[in-house]
């Protein structure tokens, strides 16, 4: 069965770009205006279009997005740190977000998507009155079909909500007033999985034709899976994910390097650039090696703690001891499993046919302590650099845009939330099974481990496959473990100088992360516009 993935933005520029500046005022425009919208089945689906920009939106790839104002959510854990220290997003505000025990409040909060969720939600409200309103002439299969998609959107920013903020703001239909109370987290849970639902029921197994990429039933599927971890709601993620596995078609592609390639087996729901027309990105000018004569200013630095997480290639783990101080050897690189050298640039590694010397010395790439530099400008501060998600084929960087797509959901995740829906539900031995099918993709041997000690192998196998994909904050908190794991310590890389390796701490301060900071607060403006919502107790 064919990869059906999100329609490629870029084949609807034109009309998104007018579509889109149209219907933000819609509301506003007479009853003419609004049924010329419904005039055809083509600025129909032009209006539906809009909604699928939102994932890009929310991915790694957009430098303005709304994972984390721009910036990744992973320079919160252990496996990344950006190098830059001067206050700026993409350098040093996710570093001070790590450094603070609470690093936001309800007048700033770089974590939030509060009020663009809600423009979003607004949107699908509006288009879903206009549809019931205009719309009556059209066959029904292509109403459920629009009504589908939208609702599945509303999820999705829904979605964006519960995750941060717990339990929020419903709404099923344009508001009637600025005063609405905030439902419970179950509540809000309810409200994403019944619009999950209908999208399931009413989205066909296939798109052909021009429709084809748009979101299918096992997209939806396939979101579910996700979602219903979020909400604890262990058989529903089970279900979800198994429906998948046994019957969306996807599969995990030969090789991982390709993973998050986009157009491929593997890929669910994905955003697709273009490189000329647009919408496209600047990703690769921020986060490549300065060899591509880059000045961007990221200095994406995968840390030491990450490096360490990988197994060698026959399942065993190293005992990184021996560079835990100074030392003339070389760290066994080469003896990781091939998912390190897929994601991770290293000392001495090869990168579009140049050989990276991050050292110190090097006139390249060069390695500098962390709070020296303000802009890392392609070099770092840890000793390595991020190679996943980058466009390796991209030859200029500076002059031309990024039009690598954005996989926001892939195979190898939902074999992995059935691996976790299954462990709670007990189902020990098909946990183990989807995890390996995820190992044996890199020809690593299968784990047989039970209890506590699947769990952790679980954890690692998350951490190491989806790594750089924007899940590790979001699951440490959703596992209510990063008050513990990403509290009170420091992180690492390797210093090389002269052909000497040194173990350097890349941290000033001890790092800090609160309970308080499980659910986001309530902005301020929300609050002093709705006379019917409360702040969070952990945050009056």
């Amino acid at each position: 069965m064919k990869l059906y993935k999100f329609l490629s933005i870029a084949v609807l520029v034109g009309a998104l770009t007018s579509c889109n500046d149209w219907l933000d005022g819609v509301e506003n425009k007479s009853s003419v205006d609004d049924a010329a919208v419904f005039n055809t089945e083509e600025t129909i689906d032009q209006y539906v279009d809009g909604f699928y920009t939102w994932i890009g939106t929310y991915g790694q790839l957009n430098m303005d997005n709304r994972q984390f104002s721009g910036s990744w959510t992973e320079a919160m854990t252990d496996i990344f740190k950006y190098s830059g220290s001067f206050l700026f997003a993409r350098a040093g505000h996710p570093n001070e977000y790590a450094e603070q025990a609470v690093p936001m409040n309800p007048d700033s909060d770089r974590l939030s998507c509060w009020d663009n969720a809600y423009s979003a939600i607004r949107r699908v409200n509006q288009f879903l009155t206009l549809e019931e309103k205009y719309a009556g002439g059209y066959r029904e299969e292509l109403r459920t079909r629009w009504q589908a998609q939208a609702r599945f959107f509303r999820a999705f920013m829904y979605f964006q909500l519960a995750k941060r903020h717990g339990g929020v703001i419903l709404f099923d239909a344009l508001p009637d007033g600025p005063n609405k109370a905030r439902s419970t987290e179950e509540e809000t849970w309810n409200f994403i999985e019944k619009d999950l639902d209908f999208a399931i029921a009413n989205l066909p197994k296939t798109w052909t034709g021009a429709n084809k990429g748009r979101i299918s039933k096992y997209a939806a599927f396939a979101f579910k899976s996700r979602a219903m971890l979020y909400a604890e709601r262990w058989q529903k993620a089970y279900d979800a994910a198994d429906s998948v596995i046994v019957h969306g078609g996807y599969g995990l592609v030969e090789n991982y390097a390709q993973a998050w390639a986009g157009n491929n087996s593997e890929a669910i729901i994905e955003c697709d650039y273009n490189q000329n027309l647009g919408p496209n990105t600047q990703f690769d000018f921020y986060y490549t090696p300065s060899t591509d004569g880059s000045t961007g200013a990221c200095g994406p630095a995968p840390t030491q703690e990450l490096v360490e997480s990988y197994e060698k290639v026959d399942g065993t783990k190293i005992d990184w001891t021996p560079w835990h101080g100074t030392t003339t050897t070389p760290p066994p690189y080469d003896q990781l499993e091939p998912r390190f050298s897929a994601t991770v640039l290293y000392p001495g590694c090869t990168w579009k046919g140049k050989t990276l010397d991050m050292s110190v010395q090097g006139p390249n790439v060069t390695y500098f302590d962390y709070g020296t530099q303000p802009q890392a400008q392609g070099n770092n501060c840890t000793g390595y650099l991020v190679r996943k998600l980058l466009n390796e084929n991209m030859t200029d960087v500076v002059n031309v845009r990024s039009a690598q797509p954005w996989v926001e959901l892939r195979y190898a995740e939902v074999l992995l939330n059935k691996a976790e829906a299954a462990y709670r539900l007990d189902k020990m031995g098909e946990a183990r099974s989807a995890i390996n099918e995820v190992r044996a993709r890199v020809n690593l041997p299968a784990k047989n481990s039970t209890g506590t000690g699947l769990w952790n192998d679980y954890m690692n196998e998350r951490k190491i496959e989806l790594a750089f994909e924007g899940q590790l904050y979001w699951d440490m908190v959703r596992w209510r473990l990063a008050h513990t794991a990403y509290n009170n310590y420091r992180r690492h890389g390797v210093k090389v100088s002269n052909g000497t390796y040194t173990y350097v701490v890349v941290d000033n301060v001890d790092l800090k992360y609160s309970e308080k900071c499980y659910i986001l607060p309530i902005p301020q403006s929300e609050i002093n516009n709705n006379n019917l919502i409360v702040q969070y107790d952990n945050w009056k």
